[in-house]
């Protein structure tokens, strides 16, 4: 037995010793992000014990190899780990490039093509606000921001509002795509489904040059998630009851991620809820339905990717009935009665008048990284909108709608991101855009918003430079060339008498004559500059002060140049203005924060100061086949936007924690020196909430939010002949409401329910105390009180 250990170890030896273990291999590691070489990164030769670390030029040497064909492991910290194959045979010496900025990069990636400017003026909501409003709209979810407000139609129909400004005033961005769904109309709510988003950012200045330069009012950010790059299957389930309204919404999603950097995911919700519920009555045809689909394709690579998303949005809106007026003597009696109109039981069905909105949004996007450079991306997308409005009507068009608009929008995007120096970064890309709107035929009535095309071209550059350690300045400019062509028949007399229309513009006019109407072809061409400059400093211990200016320009909108006729689920005549000039506006804004979990706040002043505003007010009443209507009209002057955002955080124990916020802001018509009309009036918020992890995460909160009567409205009241008394009454649709508290409780905890998945159950009441109580900015206003008390059962499933 001692020779045989004997024989073996001498043939072991002599197998080692004849073994060529000399070869050497050489090489650098470059940051592939600036060219410069990257100090004390690891080298390692896999499945081997040979290693190395780069010095300060970046070089390594590998000595002592026994193979010619092996893998080798190259890291350092903040870079994604790069694996390269060698082959000694062909090259002793390579050169391995890591992204030092990676983490910079992954957040692009989050963020799109392009992060907004570091001095920006921003708030955001993470995925656990978004659950808290799975069931409810965007705007409910952005009200829970300081200095966010929202113009309803009802509680299903949610306009969001910064800082007193609305619709096409703020630029919404979902998943990089600017939505594009009517958002003229002031009963035109954002076509989204926050269930697919996993981050919603509101930017509150004019500076957001990379997405457009007609942010007056700001930035929506709608943000999906960025994913690791590994092997899994996982997803999430939710599903949520409400007592108000006795619905709730239903949201599943299943993503699979790769190690190789492939991505997918599934995500689909579907709502319903039939008619809610004030304290004291049912708001007779208040129910919603919405089906709503994601898909999302894409490659995360270190060098180049894509990312691809369809989304689907289909929604079903009953609009109150007693909103629904035939002159306006009935907006007299609804304005002096009590209770609304009608008065039914509760039911699931959705008669008229009501809404149908279908939207599609899909975009591909790519990118590639360029060594020493940056990053280059392109972006493709298009949209379709499809809103059709119902009203009571009788005989053959019972079923067919008033309104019905088909928008169709496509863009392209390039852009360059320019990082390869230290502190400073450029961003610099062109936008093409094409938009056409088809007024579809067959509704019976003169289209509200008339055939037209749209034409966008627009360039910008944006810079963040870092002064030093502790401070950042940005700053960009931008230009848009944009042209509308319509198709617009008018009223012969409007034309000639009323706005003198073929002396002003006699290039629009076809020739054309029918039926006491005139065929004109209306075109106008808009050229906008628009810019920003921003600063940050870094204080001591954890204060930062920010500072921004914003000079934004905004073209009309359609609705503001073309209206002409009955809006019928607005029960108003409404009038545009073909002398529409654009809307220049510079805002000022300023924050100091303290980012500190024990006491932290921001206080947030701003000045906004428009020139050439576009306002809709009343002006009197008109009389068609249907009867009497208030007859609205657009109208330009200048204006001022000011107030004060202050948000504060305390940490009462280490379990217990109170945040509170307040909103201040004042709006005036310079030109009429009045207040301008619906501006927000003051609010605050307070909550307070314990959270024990340990106790299966368990979360307990109380929250309060009063909104004081808004003292500051100008005076559009009217006197109307009202035929069943014989005599001229008053027509009050300016004074606001009284002011009002509520109260809400919110609950949450998760269990571990399953090996590699957990359950989270919510519980929470809105409005405790079920106050009636009517709010200023809700069109409905006049017709019944808000909702009541709403209980809410939440679980969802992790897995």
């Amino acid at each position: 037995m001692k020779n045989i250990f004997s024989v073996l170890f001498f043939l072991i030896n002599s197998i080692v010793i004849a073994q060529d273990c000399n070869h050497k291999l050489t090489g650098v590691v470059i940051d592939f992000h600036n060219n410069k070489p990257i100090e004390n990164a690891t080298i390692k030769v896999l499945n081997a014990s040979n290693y190395a670390i780069t010095d300060a030029n970046g070089n390594f040497t590998i000595n002592n190899l026994c193979q010619t064909n092996f893998t080798i492991e190259v890291a350092h910290i903040s870079c994604e780990t790069q694996t390269v194959s060698i082959n000694l045979n062909e090259d002793n010496s390579v050169s391995v490039f890591l992204e030092h900025h990676l983490e910079e990069l992954n957040e692009v990636v989050i963020q799109t093509s392009s992060r907004t400017e570091v001095t920006s003026i921003e708030q955001s909501l993470n995925q656990k606000t978004i659950e808290q409003f799975s069931d409810k709209s965007l705007g409910d979810a952005l009200k829970t921001v300081s200095g966010v407000s929202s113009l309803n139609t009802g509680n299903t129909i949610v306009k969001p509002m910064i800082h007193g400004l609305h619709s096409s005033r703020l630029l919404i961005i979902n998943n990089n795509v600017r939505l594009f769904d009517q958002e003229w109309g002031d009963e035109h709510a954002p076509n989204i489904d926050i269930n697919a988003s996993d981050r919603i950012e509101v930017i509150k200045g004019a500076n957001t040059l990379i997405y457009g330069s007609d942010a007056i009012g700001g930035l929506i950010l709608i943000k999906p998630k960025k994913y690791a790059t590994l092997d899994s299957l996982f997803g999430s389930s939710m599903l949520s009851f409400n007592s108000n309204g006795l619905g709730g919404i239903v949201n599943s999603e299943i993503i699979k991620t790769y190690q190789s950097g492939y991505y997918a995911k599934l995500q689909a919700s579907y709502k319903r809820f039939g008619d809610f519920k004030a304290p004291d009555y049912h708001l007779t045809n208040s129910g919603i339905e919405s089906m709503n689909l994601s898909a999302r394709l894409g490659y995360n690579g270190f060098e180049k990717g894509f990312d691809a998303y369809y989304s689907y949005v289909n929604n079903e809106i009953a609009i109150l009935q007693s909103s629904h007026i035939g002159n306006v003597n009935d907006l007299v009696m609804a304005i002096n009665r009590q209770e609304p109109r009608v008065i039914n039981d509760f039911s699931y069905n959705i008669n008229y008048p009501r809404q149908n909105i279908l939207h599609h949004l899909a975009k591909v996007e790519a990118y590639k990284r360029l060594q020493g450079l940056g990053k280059l991306s392109l972006q493709y997308d298009f949209q379709i909108n499809r809103r059709k409005e119902y009203d009571l009507r009788r005989g053959d068009r019972a079923n067919t709608p008033v309104i019905d608009l088909r928008l169709f929008t496509t863009s392209l995007q390039p852009n360059l991101e320019i990082d390869a120096f230290d502190d400073f970064e450029i961003n610099t890309g062109f936008l093409l855009r094409f938009q056409q709107n088809d007024a579809i035929s067959g509704t019976g009535v003169n289209p509200l918003i008339p055939d037209y095309e749209k034409y966008d071209a627009g360039i910008y550059a944006t810079g963040n430079y870092k002064l030093n350690l502790f401070s950042e300045i940005s700053a960009g400019i931008r230009y848009d060339f944009s042209r509308i062509e319509a198709k617009k028949w008018y009223n012969t007399t409007d034309w000639e008498d009323t706005y003198n229309y073929d002396e002003l513009f006699p290039e629009f006019e076809s020739g054309i004559t029918e039926n006491s109407e005139t065929l004109t072809y209306p075109k106008f061409s808009f050229h906008n500059i628009s810019a920003n400059f921003g600063y940050n400093r870094h204080l001591h211990n954890d204060f930062e002060l920010f500072f921004n200016y914003g000079l934004a320009s905004r073209m009309p909108n359609p609705s503001e140049l073309f209206s002409d006729g009955l809006h019928h689920s607005a029960a108003r005549i409404e009038i545009g203005q073909l002398t529409m000039n654009k809307e220049i506006a510079n805002k000022f804004m300023a924050s100091l924060v303290r980012n500190n979990h024990n006491f932290g706040f921001s206080v947030s002043p701003y000045f906004n100061y428009i020139k050439n505003y576009i306002q809709l007010i009343p002006d009197g009443i008109t009389t068609t086949v249907r009867g009497a209507f208030p007859v609205w009209e657009y109208n330009q002057l200048d204006a001022r936007i000011f107030g004060v955002d202050v948000d504060v955080n305390k940490a009462i124990t280490s379990t217990i924690d109170y945040k509170g916020s307040i909103s201040l802001l004042q709006g005036d018509n310079l030109s009429d020196d009045v207040a301008l009309i619906h501006m927000p009036s003051t609010n605050f918020t307070n909550s307070i909430s314990y959270y024990n992890k340990n106790l299966n995460q368990l979360s307990i909160g109380l929250t309060h939010k009063t909104v004081l009567q808004q003292k500051r409205y100008p005076d559009y009241n009217f006197y109307t002949y009202n035929a069943t008394v014989d005599d001229n009454v008053y027509v009050d649709i300016s004074s606001p409401p009284s002011s009002y508290s509520l109260f809400g409780f919110n609950s949450s905890a998760t269990f571990k329910a399953f090996k590699t998945g957990a359950l989270k159950v919510e519980f929470n009441v809105e409005n405790i105390f079920n106050t009636a109580y009517r709010e200023y900015l809700n069109r409905l206003r006049y017709f019944a009180d808000e909702l009541g008390r709403n209980f809410n059962l939440k679980i969802k499933i992790n897995y």
